[in-house]
């Protein structure tokens, strides 16, 4: 049995602090921003970054970080592999920009291959590339709507899409994404989904619930697209209950409903599979990509069913950046990096040794109300013992308290409530082993 090589770090794969943090480089540096970046653009982390590789980020005071974040889910192949950085050079030594729509290139056609034979099922596909996940996802419901003829769409409670005005009438979670922003765009209604640690339901019969609300409150006939993350993101790394996915596929696909798969952060073997729709074999009839899809380039795109992409008119789709070409040589190094390491199989044995310690800690900790996921995306959501009641404060502590021994942890959920891992997929053993040991000491300094 042939063995995948293991990424050659540049940098040392190690947790060392040489400072407080932050340190007093990144706090001349917070003082600049304030005068010059808007308040409105927030950072988990206070300091700035000046290296990164592998599982590490080294900042400018000489501080290694252990990154179990990942830039959000993006830098699943580290964030300077050199796949993606000798992609990124040779494009760049040639031409930077043309746009697609003036004077195209090979690079935005080999992307679209990739994701033809990547993306699930085996049918005619036909794929267009934008810049960011909420661009791909205002594309796919454009496709939808102009493809069907209606114009509802349903989206998700905890349901994250994206900051642009329909993205943000798909997204759930009102501060800090959409409060005070509106109106949004209309036509837009909500569904429970399937959460399994708050409603106790089997996955067929919360996907019958959303059915029957559909039925009810807006018709079949009426409905252009279901859109849904298959794990929800920011909402709390919420795995839906086996059933609940293909349970509404098939009711889509018997109702003339197109069936949008929101992978912009579960794909790009974030989750064990290519995309997290491949573990029910649930073949959407559109999938939204990005963030992992281009090694920290920013490029998305949307896959979908050829019938349906082919009948936008020319020129209704596409953007002056959509698939810029060193984007897109980004998209093909790493690929290229994701099939040499096998990082499918690597994110699942991430999974394996994460969710373990973790599921023991739980059996301590009474804190812990539940620990979930798939791959290398996981939660822990915190409640007050002996209920379900959110506990965002003990996540937002616990954060913290890892951030001063060198780990970045992010937070998320609609309660605030959730540490979610996103490490690097080349991220080492003893990388990994090591945040985990400061993720369980921080927690029980805590409580």
């Amino acid at each position: 049995m042939s063995v995948s090589p293991a990424p050659a770090y540049r940098l040392p794969q190690k947790r060392a602090l040489v400072t407080e943090l932050p340190g007093p480089k990144s706090q001349a540096l917070t003082a600049r921003r304030r005068s010059a970046v808007a308040a409105g653009v927030g950072s988990a982390v206070p300091v700035f970054a000046a290296d990164a590789d592998g599982g590490v980020i080294v900042d400018v005071d000489g501080n290694s970080l252990i990154d179990l974040g990942s830039g959000i889910a993006v830098t699943s192949v580290g964030a300077s592999d050199p796949h993606v950085v000798d992609a990124v050079r040779e494009q760049a030594g040639h031409f930077t920009h043309t746009c697609f729509m003036v004077t195209p290139y090979e690079g935005y056609v080999r992307v679209a291959e990739e994701l033809a034979a990547l993306t699930p099922g085996d049918h005619d596909k036909r794929t267009v590339l934008f810049n960011s996940g909420a661009e791909a996802v205002e594309n796919a419901v454009k496709v939808a709507r102009l493809a069907t003829g209606k114009n509802a769409v349903v989206a998700f409670d905890h349901a994250y899409h994206g900051r642009t005005n329909l993205t943000m009438a798909l997204t759930a979670k009102s501060l800090p994404y959409k409060k005070h922003m509106g109106p949004f765009a209309p036509e837009i209604y909500r569904m429970p989904g399937s959460y399994p640690f708050r409603d106790g339901l089997d996955g067929v019969t919360a996907a019958k619930r959303v059915i029957s609300q559909i039925e009810v409150q807006i018709g079949a006939d009426e409905l252009a697209a279901i859109i849904i993350e298959p794990i929800q993101g920011e909402g709390g790394f919420i795995v839906p209950a086996k059933g609940f996915l293909p349970t509404l596929v098939d009711w889509a696909k018997a109702n003339g409903v197109v069936f949008i798969a929101d992978e912009v952060q579960t794909g790009f073997a974030r989750t064990g599979q290519w995309f997290a729709s491949n573990d029910e074999e649930v073949v959407p009839d559109i999938i939204t990509m990005a963030k992992g899809i281009a090694g920290g380039l920013p490029l998305s795109a949307i896959t979908g069913r050829a019938d349906l992409l082919d009948q936008v008119h020319p020129g209704g789709l596409g953007g002056t950046y959509g698939g810029n070409p060193i984007a897109c040589a980004g998209a093909l190094g790493a690929i290229e990096a994701m099939r040499a390491y096998d990082l499918p199989g690597r994110a699942t044995s991430i999974g394996d040794t994460a969710l373990s310690r973790l599921r023991a800690l739980q059996h301590d900790v009474s804190a812990i109300g539940d620990v979930r996921g798939r791959g290398a995306m996981i939660a822990v959501e915190f409640v007050t013992p002996g209920t379900t009641e959110p506990d965002a404060a003990l996540a937002k502590a616990v954060a913290a308290k890892a951030l001063e021994e060198g780990v970045i942890l992010l937070t998320c959920g609609s309660y605030g409530n959730v540490i979610r891992l996103l490490p690097p997929l080349v991220i080492s053993d003893e990388l990994l082993s090591d945040g985990l040991d400061v993720l369980e000491a921080a927690l029980r300094s805590l409580i």
